[in-house]
């Protein structure tokens, strides 16, 4: 049978194009369309960007080359319909199929948190969210909401527990209240059977450690004196003495600058005033770090019932067991800051 001129010129036609059209969808799913030639670049989708946005920025800020097939292959996938906000990481020379299934699932890259030498719960937010897409005022607008600190088992005072300074991951799209969730949960990790143990052996609930480590904080910057510190503050605590921290003063009259305290703190009628009243003050007055909280925990055991800086304003300090021999050094440090001028 012998086939006509006109069949054969169609059939290959046909022919043409069904190879043109596989070459085609070849390129469209299997060909270097991100980052070709570049380094490997993180991409941000915001929660509320649709998939216009998505596409736009993706070829305005160089990500794709060719963002026609993108988008074919995005709605022939349903990307287009499942756009998942996060912070992905594209490798260069990326192909439409492996960049569109890694959006459409949602595998983000998680981002590192890190929160330390914070005072107040006030101040937490612009750390916590320098890295992440939650701004810092919508995360207060629950951190510091009323009702909060009762949701996960926190009074106002205690609730700054909660928090222990440390670097976590989490996903940069991260909502107030998941970021919230995960910080409770690193809490009730932190306070594990051991460390548990040992606040049970000292008599004392895991925010009153954390109180007592915060005033050990906010005593020395000398990480190696703060379980002696802490030893000094349980031996106070044990025999019904007043605390007589100053920290706490300072704290109490909200005075940050406060380079020396003066008789006229100690009348300050507050809680957290430990020269009024006994016992721990009813909350941290601060973040306490890791470390200070194992200080407590791991509290030298000694008879030191008193402290007092050192005159050479290295930071260390005097400890004491006898109210003599503490007010012969407080005598030379009261001189050392009057030589220096330090007067408030």
């Amino acid at each position: 049978m012998r086939i006509s001129k006109p069949l054969i010129l169609v059939f290959a036609a046909v022919t043409v194009l069904l190879i043109s059209f596989t070459f085609y969808f070849y390129q469209v799913f299997f060909s270097p369309n991100f980052l070709v030639d570049k380094s490997d670049q993180y991409f941000y989708i915001f929660p509320e960007d649709t998939f216009e946005d998505v596409r736009d920025n993706l070829f305005e800020k160089d990500y794709v080359q060719d963002p026609v097939s993108f988008s074919f292959l995005s709605k022939l996938m349903k990307y287009n319909e499942n756009v998942k906000s996060g912070r992905y990481l594209i490798e260069a020379n990326s192909n439409n199929r492996t960049v569109i299934r890694m959006l459409r699932a949602g595998l983000q890259e998680p981002v590192s948190i890190t929160f330390t030498n914070v005072r107040m719960l006030s101040e937490l937010s612009e750390k916590i969210c320098k890295n992440i897409a939650l701004s810092p005022k919508g995360l207060d607008s629950l951190l510091l909401k009323e009702s909060t600190p009762a949701e996960y088992g926190f009074n106002k005072a205690t609730f700054p527990c909660m928090f222990i300074p440390n670097t976590y991951e989490v996903y940069w799209d991260i909502s107030a209240a998941d970021l919230l969730e995960r910080l409770s949960t690193e809490y009730d990790r932190f306070w594990n059977e051991n460390r548990m143990e040992k606040a049970e052996a000292l008599d004392m609930m895991p925010t009153e450690i954390m109180t007592l480590a915060s005033i050990v904080q906010a005593e020395t910057r000398h990480y190696d004196e703060s379980p002696i510190i802490a030893g000094l503050y349980l031996n106070r605590l044990e025999r019904g003495m007043l605390l007589q921290a100053d920290p706490t003063l300072v704290f109490a009259a909200g005075d940050f600058t406060i380079q020396r305290v003066l008789n006229i703190h100690k009348e300050i009628d507050s809680p957290y005033n430990t020269y009024k009243y006994a016992g721990l003050p009813p909350g941290p007055i601060n973040l306490p770090s890791i470390t200070s909280i194992d200080a407590v925990l791991n509290a030298e055991s000694h008879n030191y019932l008193y402290m007092c800086a050192k005159a050479d304003f290295t930071g260390y300090h005097h400890f004491s067991s006898r109210l003599s021999d503490h007010l012969q050094y407080a005598s030379k440090y009261q001189k050392a800051l009057n030589k220096a001028k330090l007067y408030k």
